[in-house]
């Protein structure tokens, strides 16, 4: 399986809601995790198993 990656500034769907790709960062094991602002400012963040591109 290969990972997808987003980079900020990419438009996602998460388990969630839709939102804007606004950090990425790597855990100590080694995992990228992505940060994602929704639409009311809140941030969460995600593995990229766990988000969908969003297409217009």
């Amino acid at each position: 399986m290969t990972d997808t990656v987003f980079k900020p500034g990419d438009d996602v769907f998460t388990t969630n809601a839709r939102g804007i790709v606004i950090d990425v960062r790597a855990t100590p094991s080694g995992k990228w995790v992505f940060g994602v602002e929704d639409a009311h400012g809140a941030v969460n963040y995600f593995t990229g198993a766990a988000l969908r591109p969003a297409r217009s």
